[in-house]
């Protein structure tokens, strides 16, 4: 049960010998407002993510009978959940506005669907690669359904056991997919991490793995790194006071760019394993050592 260890998203490969790729996950925290969306995007760019996330919903599928009346205080007024739903979403001309706007800064983008129309209006509009929500590791047909588009295809793993896992791996087998570790609480606390299972998950499904993190700070998703992780995706704010439930287990855009630095450095100081003596070290060995 393993993935071929490279896949392309776009203009970029995921393997184990090329840079992380790393996603700034924009979700819903646009509120719904494209020129928030687009200031995210800009943010993202700057900051050195190579691509951009969003999530894609059909209120009407996603969201429960029983909770559609409901109403909650919105910076727009009190309205029924369902109306929130569809204040979030953007249509189809705003979605390649938006694909536009970040090609245009060098950024790929693509989303997660919640649902299956949303996946049918992802693969219509031309995205890269389908992300599979942890809250939706257990939809099978959706997850069938993403195989069979053949695209390559992200799972995230929170509130999952590993039985859960191999049902959707095994939908899986026949498409480059990669996994990416998760724990679904946000904030996350640093103990329920459990940054082991990068490890665990390469060895046992013998594929690209990855990390979608949900906590505070950002040595510990660098620690992911350390660990194999080769798919980033932290979310990202312009502020994590914003109104939304995403924007505290986010990343402001000078911590999102403090990320990309330093996963970018680890890449450099991981080297190649072979001992030698660098041309640096010269001057110091003629001055320092009395048998050479």
């Amino acid at each position: 049960m393993n993935s071929p260890k490279s896949l392309e998203v776009g203009r970029f490969l995921i393997s184990d010998n090329d840079p992380v790729f790393i996603v700034a996950e924009l979700g819903i925290n646009h509120n719904g407002d494209i020129l928030i969306a687009k200031e995210l995007i800009s943010a993202a760019a700057a900051a050195g993510a190579n691509a951009v996330k969003f999530q894609k919903r059909t209120p009407e599928l996603c969201v429960p009978i029983d909770q559609r009346l409901k109403e909650r205080e919105t910076p727009w007024g009190l309205m029924t959940y369902m109306e929130y739903r569809y204040r979030m979403e953007f249509d189809r001309s705003q979605y390649l506005e938006l694909i536009n706007f970040a090609r245009e800064l060098k950024l790929e983008f693509f989303a997660t669907p919640w649902d299956e129309e949303s996946l049918k209006f992802l693969i219509d509009i031309g995205v890269p690669c389908i992300k599979i929500a942890s809250a939706s590791l257990t939809d099978l047909n959706l997850i069938s359904e993403s195989a069979a588009c053949g695209l390559p295809v992200i799972i995230s793993t929170g509130m999952s056991t590993m039985e859960n896992i191999v049902s959707a791996v095994k939908i899986l087998e026949r498409n480059k997919f990669i996994i990416a570790h998760s724990t679904s609480t946000y904030p996350c606390p640093v103990e329920e991490l459990n940054l082991s299972m990068i490890t665990v998950l390469k060895k046992e499904f013998n594929c690209l793995v990855g990390y979608s993190g949900h906590e505070s700070g950002v040595s510990t998703t660098v620690a992911a790194v350390v660990l194999g992780a080769k798919y980033i995706e932290r979310h990202l704010t312009l502020d994590r006071a914003m109104w939304g439930t995403d924007h505290a287990a986010s990343l402001e855009p000078q911590g999102f760019t403090r990320l990309v630095r330093d996963i970018r450095i680890f890449e450099q100081a991981i080297g190649n394993g072979v001992k030698q003596i660098y041309p640096s070290e010269i001057p110091y060995l003629e001055k320092l050592r009395r048998i050479k």
